[in-house]
């Protein structure tokens, strides 16, 4: 059917930091940030090589803007994003969190947010910043959890403007040289690859441990 393969297509430009850049240049990566970090259905989205891909383009002339109006309106859509996502959950309460699984929705992704706020506390809205999912997911948490909004914007800023001036930083440093610019599309895939492997580890061990648990309930019916 057309109208699928069409549907098909368009999701996989979106989710291609390349396509995103070239089509929409710096404003449709500001979108696609706060879409991100502000929307519960966003974290497929690529982040940390988009940023990344930005910062090289704009060494590279691939966009017009200026590292510093790059680094200033990315940074600024991340922070709405997470002020966004944290209204939700303040708003929406725990029942944010009560869908039925989906395509975009599965509460596994909850289920590892959660532990990731008990092993860093407010932190996990910084360190959080830097792993697909968790960056979707916290903010929409500490609104959840009603954290004071002085103390979620400190953490929120903070963050925002860490994950964003290192890896767009980086990629503009970068794309001085040379040998990277030649090698363009290896670079795309390399960093695609390595961004998901943190959220791959996440997603097995948190499947092993509902296994686990499933398990254990399976032993406990049993006994009684």
């Amino acid at each position: 059917m057309e109208w699928l393969s069409s549907i098909q297509d368009f999701f996989t430009k979106l989710v291609d930091p390349k396509t995103i850049i070239e089509t929409g240049g710096l404003w449709l990566v500001v979108l696609v940030v706060f879409a991100e970090t502000g929307l519960l259905a966003g974290f497929f989205l690529p982040g940390d090589s988009l940023l990344f891909l930005v910062g090289l383009s704009c060494a590279t002339k691939i966009i017009n803007n200026t590292i510093y109006e790059v680094l200033f309106f990315i940074t600024l859509a991340a922070i709405l994003g997470d002020s966004f996502g944290y209204y939700i959950g303040k708003k929406g309460g725990p029942k944010v969190f009560n869908k039925k699984e989906s395509l975009f929705f599965k509460p596994e992704y909850v289920t590892m947010t959660r532990e990731y706020y008990q092993r860093h506390g407010a932190w996990a809205l910084v360190i959080g910043r830097f792993l697909p999912i968790i960056r979707t997911f916290a903010p929409v948490m500490a609104g959840v959890i009603q954290m004071e909004y002085k103390k979620f914007i400190f953490y929120n800023v903070t963050g925002g403007i860490l994950w964003v001036f290192s890896l767009c930083l980086i990629g503009y440093l970068l794309g001085e040289i040379s040998y990277i610019q030649k090698n363009y599309e290896k670079i795309v895939i390399f960093l695609v690859i390595v961004t998901a492997i943190p959220i791959i580890r996440m997603i097995l061990k948190e499947r092993k441990r509902n296994r686990a648990v499933q398990l254990k309930n399976k032993e406990k019916d049993i006994v009684s």
